[in-house]
């Protein structure tokens, strides 16, 4: 199972052409690419599985794979339609939006992506007490080599200017509880996942995401 050259084809067409009269009459190129997506998230789901138990294997592909159609009612770029096809794998203890993999279909910048993207409130609260309590076992995960070079600094993120609330500015893991989002990202060409083994591949970069995901997943118990 492979992103096919023609789903690429038609994302490019849609960045250069993106507007209602051009996508109406190009809807057929649309549907056969989305189902394309649609059929590689089934496998991908599966491949997930074998490295992360909660992701589920029998999850509705079709709603993992986010629409198409941009929300402008707030945005100065008015352009009615996503470049990409964004796809949510949630676990099976979150919620889409929660603790996830992710994976973004775009040419010449796809990726696979992981953790927690700006948790609300409370929730980042639990994290960062999970921080505070277990803050080697976090590192060990993070710090790893294998894991710095496929996903960069996990400290090179959106961060607070200050302490949060009920930390000391000189606690020595200021640098993590000062995040706002906990997520690891990697980047994948084109070429990539026009390969027939791209799910394997694909997952086997799930299987490095997966023990930040567990730290997550645990904080939020």
């Amino acid at each position: 199972m492979r992103i096919n050259p023609e789903t690429f084809d038609f994302l490019k067409n849609l960045e250069e052409n993106n507007n209602r009269e051009w996508f109406q009459s190009h809807k057929g190129e649309h549907d056969k690419a989305r189902e394309n997506v649609i059929e590689f998230t089934a496998e991908l789901l599966k491949q997930l599985h074998k490295v992360d138990p909660l992701v589920n294997a029998e999850a509705d592909p079709k709603k993992c794979v986010m629409r198409i159609y941009r929300d402008i009612r707030f945005r100065k770029d008015k352009t009615p339609y996503k470049n990409n096809f964004g796809v949510s794998l949630p676990t099976m203890s979150s919620k889409p939006g929660g603790v996830e993999y992710y994976f973004h279909i775009q040419p010449g910048n796809a990726m696979i992506a992981g953790g927690y993207w700006m948790p609300e409130g409370d929730l980042l609260k639990k994290i960062r007490q999970e921080i505070d309590y277990n803050a080697a076992d976090l590192k060990k995960i993070i710090d790893d080599p294998e894991f710095r070079k496929m996903f960069g600094n996990f400290r090179d993120q959106e961060q607070l200017k200050t302490a949060p609330q009920g930390y000391a500015a000189d606690n020595e893991n200021i640098d993590l509880l000062r995040l706002k989002s906990f997520i690891v990202m990697h980047s994948v060409t084109d070429k990539f996942l026009m390969r027939d083994d791209a799910p394997e591949r694909l997952a086997d970069i799930g299987a490095k995401i997966y023990p930040l995901n567990v730290f997550l997943r645990n904080a939020l118990a």
